[in-house]
Order: C-alpha cells, then sequence, then structure tokens
C-alpha cells in the first residue's frame, strides 16, 4: 500500500505541473516548460522531467480551449452529457429530438466559447481564433478521444458530426437481418416495399433536420461575430469621445 501511495504522487505531482504548463499562455510556455522540467529534475524524477521536456506548445485556439477545461471542471461533463444525448438521437433517426439537440448544442457551444475567450484575457480574437476554438468545442461534443484531451491539446480539433462514428456504432448495434424468403404473395411484396418507402422518407426527413441545424448554426455563428463587431466599434467610439 505504501509503494502504491508513493507512486502515486510522482504522477499527482507530473498532472499539477502539466496542468499549470497547459493553463500558462502561449507566449509564456516554452520558458515555463524548462522550470517545470527542471524543477522535476532537481526533485529527482526523471520521468517527469522527460515528460514535461516533451511537452508541446499549443495553438492559441487549443490554450484557450485547454484553460477552459483547467479551470472549469464541469467543462468536459457538459459536452460528454450532449455528445451522448446526440449520439443516441442520430442512431434512432429522430428528428425532432436531432432538433432540439442541436439547438441545445448551439447554445452551450457558443456559451463555453463566450466563456473561454473572456477568461483567458482574449477580448479581440481573430475570426480564425473564434473558428478555432468552436470547432474544437463541437469536436468534444461528437468525440470522446477529443474530450478525453482538454487540458493537453496541442492544436485545434475538427467536428466531423455524428455521421460517422455513430452511424457506425449504430450499425454495430443493429441486429443482423437474415434473408428474406421469396415473396409468397403479391400483398407481401406491397409491404416490403411500403416499409422501404418508409425508410426512404424517415432518411430524407433526417438529413433535412441535420441541414437545417448546420445552417441555424451557421446563422447564430454570424451573428455572434458581428455582435463582436459593433462591440468593439462601440468601445472604439466610446473612446475617441472621451
Amino acid at each position: 500500500m505504501a509503494e502504491d501511495t508513493a507512486d502515486a504522487k510522482p504522477d499527482a505531482e507530473l498532472e499539477a505541473a502539466l496542468d499549470d504548463l497547459y493553463r500558462a499562455p502561449p507566449t509564456e510556455f516554452t520558458a515555463h516548460r524548462t522550470r517545470l522540467a527542471a524543477a522535476a529534475k532537481k526533485r529527482g524524477d526523471a520521468a517527469a522531467a522527460k515528460r514535461l521536456g516533451a511537452a508541446h506548445k499549443p495553438t492559441t485556439a487549443a490554450w484557450i480551449v485547454n484553460r477552459l477545461a483547467l479551470t472549469r471542471s464541469d467543462t468536459a461533463g457538459r459536452l460528454a452529457e450532449l455528445g451522448d444525448r446526440l449520439r443516441d438521437a442520430h442512431a434512432a433517426m429522430d428528428g425532432a429530438s436531432i432538433r432540439e439537440l442541436s439547438a441545445q448544442q448551439h447554445r452551450l457551444i457558443g456559451e463555453l466559447a463566450r466563456d473561454a475567450l473572456r477568461a483567458a484575457g482574449v477580448d479581440r480574437p481573430s475570426s480564425s481564433v473564434r473558428d478555432d476554438v468552436t470547432s474544437t468545442l463541437q469536436a468534444a461534443v461528437a468525440d470522446p478521444d477529443v474530450r478525453g484531451r482538454l487540458g493537453r491539446l496541442e492544436r485545434p480539433e475538427q467536428w466531423s458530426g455524428f455521421g460517422g462514428p455513430a452511424a457506425a456504432d449504430a450499425a454495430a448495434r443493429a441486429p443482423r437481418r437474415t434473408p428474406r424468403a421469396p415473396a409468397r404473395s403479391g400483398t407481401a411484396a406491397a409491404a416490403s416495399a411500403a416499409r422501404d418507402r418508409d425508410r426512404s422518407r424517415r432518411r430524407d426527413e433526417l438529413n433535412a433536420a441535420v441541414a437545417t441545424a448546420q445552417r441555424h448554426q451557421e446563422a447564430a455563428d454570424d451573428a455572434l461575430a458581428r455582435s463582436d463587431t459593433a462591440g468593439r466599434l462601440a468601445e472604439l467610439g466610446d473612446r475617441l469621445r472621451d
């Protein structure tokens, strides 16, 4: 037991040091990494010194998201909860739930992106930084691997939606169909054709729901960008009047 405790302590110290490192602004990252690695080496923790020395400096957008995840412990949980619900809705081809959850995703991503930029002191982000922060948070909704790396991201992530992994998951969970016996009557053939038409209609409705949600998301992103621009212009006007 004592040995396990001793093993856990260096790991905890390393994780705390990495948290500290990835909270640091990119402009301070290299110098801070050198200090932390030297401190680990001085206390005799060669493995931690090596791990810290090998840490890569994140981009500005990745740092902003890392900082949010490290300072707000509920970030990953909120993204995971919504992601699980969206994945289930896509697997069930439930258009109404997809539309509702996509709207919730919109609001959550917008809230977290604004909070992340504000907390990082980035008052005037470039459009590329804002887009990268947003896309990384969206990717964390859909991809558990991205969520698992929050706080250690080195570059922005891209959201691919739920059509890929979710569709594969749904296919894996679906019961395998046995070959159908030849239709015994025209009535059976007609019923089969009706079922095929119904499945096709549901797929079309689902695709339309996803497309609508994506258009709403793009519109909300444009509105956020216009709002930020208007705010900056108003602030500049106030300064000029002063």
